[in-house]
C-alpha cells in the first residue's frame, strides 16, 4: 500500500508551472478603463502625430525636392540637397561653431548648476527664498536677457570689462573678437542654468544623510564625501542632464540670433553662425525649404549618434541600487 502511494504521488502532484499559475493573481482586462485612458491622452497622440511625426515625415519628403515657399513650387531634386550639405562651406563652418559651443557650454553648465544646487542644499532658514531667487533668471524672456548681456559684454563700456579694470585686467572685445564670441554666448547661456540646478537639487535631497554621517565618523573629508558618496548617488541626474544639455547645445539659436543676427543691416561675424541659425536663414530668408529640411535631418542624425555614444559609454558610470549596468 505504501509502495502504491509512492508510485502514485508523481501522477497527482501538480507541476511547478501549474502551481505558479495558481499563485499568480490574474488582473482582469477592463476594456472600458483602457478606452478611458486612451481618450485622456488622445490630445497628445493627435498633437504628436500631426505636429511632430507628421512634420518629420513631410520634412523628409521635401528634403528630396527643390521646394520654394514663396512660389509654393516643388521640383524633384534627388540627393542634390544632401550633396550640397558637403559642398556648402557655411554648413561646415556653422557645424564646427556649434560643436565648439557644445564642448564648451555643456561641462560649464553642469559644473555651475551642480555648484548652485550644492549651495542651496546646505541652506537652512530662507532656503525657499533663495531657490526662488536662483530660479528667476530661467523665467526671464530671452529678448530681455540678450539686451542685458549686450550691455554687460560691451568691450568699451560694459560692466564686465569695467569690473576687470579694477584689477588691472583689460577685458576682451566680447562681441567683436571672433575668439571671444562663443564664450560670450556661453556666458549668456549660464544665466538660465537654473533648470538644470533644480534637477541636481532634487537628486541631492535624495542622498541618504546616514551615508555622510558614517563617512564623517570614519574620518572622510569634504572632498572624499563628495567624490565617494555625492557623485555616485547623483550620477543618474548628471547623466540625464549631460544628454539633455548636449541635445539643446546642438540646437542653440536664441542667444546667438538675438546678439548678432537680429539686425540684418550689419554684417554678423562668422564665429556666431551656428547650425540652427544657418538653417533658419535657408528656410525663412532664402525660402529654400528643401535644403533646410536636409540640414534638419543631418542635425537629427548627428544628435542621434552623439546620444547613442553617450548612452553606450556614459551608462557605465551611473550608479544604480542593484549596481552598475
Amino acid at each position: 500500500m505504501t509502495q502504491l502511494r509512492a508510485d502514485a504521488a508523481p501522477a497527482v502532484a501538480p507541476s511547478s508551472r501549474a502551481a505558479r499559475k495558481r499563485r499568480t493573481p490574474k488582473v482582469p482586462y477592463n476594456r472600458r478603463e483602457a478606452l478611458t485612458g486612451y481618450l485622456f491622452i488622445s490630445p497628445w497622440i493627435v498633437g504628436f502625430l500631426v505636429f511632430t511625426a507628421g512634420a518629420m515625415v513631410y520634412s523628409l519628403v521635401i528634403s528630396f525636392s527643390h521646394y520654394n515657399l514663396a512660389t509654393n513650387t516643388a521640383r524633384p531634386a534627388g540627393l542634390d540637397n544632401y550633396a550640397q550639405l558637403f559642398s556648402d562651406p557655411r554648413v561646415a563652418t556653422s557645424l564646427a561653431n556649434t560643436l565648439f559651443y557644445a564642448v564648451l557650454a555643456v561641462p560649464l553648465e553642469i559644473l555651475v548648476a551642480l555648484g548652485l544646487a550644492s549651495l542651496l542644499n546646505q541652506a537652512g532658514r530662507g532656503a525657499g527664498f533663495f531657490r526662488t531667487v536662483y530660479y528667476l533668471p530661467k523665467m526671464t524672456p530671452a529678448v530681455a536677457t540678450a539686451a542685458v548681456f549686450f550691455l554687460l559684454l560691451n568691450g568699451n563700456s560694459g560692466a564686465i570689462n569695467q569690473f576687470l579694470r579694477i584689477f588691472g585686467i583689460e577685458g576682451p572685445q566680447w562681441l567683436v573678437d571672433p575668439a571671444w564670441i562663443k564664450p560670450s554666448i556661453v556666458l549668456m547661456t549660464l544665466w538660465g542654468v537654473s533648470g538644470t540646478m533644480v534637477i541636481f537639487l532634487a537628486a541631492l535631497k535624495n542622498v541618504p544623510r546616514e551615508l555622510y554621517e558614517v563617512a564623517e565618523l570614519d574620518g572622510a573629508g569634504v572632498w572624499q564625501r563628495f567624490r565617494n558618496i555625492t557623485l555616485p548617488m547623483i550620477s543618474s541626474a548628471i547623466f540625464f542632464n549631460v544628454i539633455v544639455l548636449s541635445i539643446a547645445a546642438f540646437q542653440v539659436f536664441d542667444q546667438a540670433y538675438l546678439l548678432f543676427w537680429r539686425d540684418q543691416s550689419n554684417a554678423s561675424p562668422e564665429a556666431s553662425l551656428f547650425y540652427a541659425i544657418y538653417l533658419f536663414q535657408q528656410a525663412f530668408r532664402q525660402f529654400n525649404f528643401g535644403f533646410a529640411a536636409a540640414m534638419a535631418w543631418l542635425l537629427f542624425i548627428i544628435i542621434m549618434i552623439i546620444t547613442a555614444i553617450q548612452m553606450k559609454f556614459g551608462n557605465r558610470f551611473v550608479y544604480y541600487e542593484g549596481g552598475k549596468d
